[in-house]
């Protein structure tokens, strides 16, 4: 491991463990919401992978979105903002995988030195200013928030549990 790799070393992990439990659900299963009004499994899988290449690619110039299917990350538009088409499994476990690659060639790369490294975006007419281990940091606690999320969500329907930090591979 170099870059900044070993202090995220579980990372990988639970992305492993985010993509197992999305790659054994049918179609119908990837359609389960909490509330109407809320996004249904594959969305948040999706939004999920989405934002990684988002940020990375969009904001910090990464290289790489053009192997996943969000190769335009700073269109606006994901997956999940268009809840008509929905996504299966097969989809949604190449955006996962080919998105955590994006990432885990930045934990190589990238070295603590660089992680105070200023990068801005405009949104709604405002400059933003983030660091890139502000940028991890977001990446590591939002891929964290929707396993939770789904996780409950299989749970609620007796399909389990995504259990990030059991012992083990």
């Amino acid at each position: 491991m170099s870059g900044v790799a070993s202090f995220y070393d579980r990372w990988g992990q639970y992305n492993g463990r985010l993509v197992d439990a999305i790659r054994r659900l049918s179609d119908e299963q990837l359609k389960l919401r909490v509330a109407t009004d809320k996004w249904p499994i594959w969305a948040i899988a999706a939004h999920t992978a989405g934002a990684r290449v988002y940020w990375l690619c969009g904001v910090f110039k990464e290289s790489g979105a053009e192997n996943t299917p969000f190769t335009d990350p700073l269109s606006g538009v994901g997956w999940e903002d268009d809840e008509s088409v929905s996504r299966g499994s097969n989809e949604l476990v190449f955006a996962l995988e080919s998105s955590w690659k994006i990432i885990e060639r930045s934990l190589e790369r990238w070295t603590p030195s660089m992680l105070g490294e200023e990068f801005t975006r405009e949104i709604g007419g405002k400059t933003q200013r983030h660091t890139r281990q502000s940028v991890l940091m977001r990446l590591l606690s939002h891929d964290a928030f929707h396993t939770g999320e789904i996780s409950q969500l299989l749970s609620m329907h007796d399909l389990g549990e995504i259990d990030l930090w059991r012992p083990g591979t």
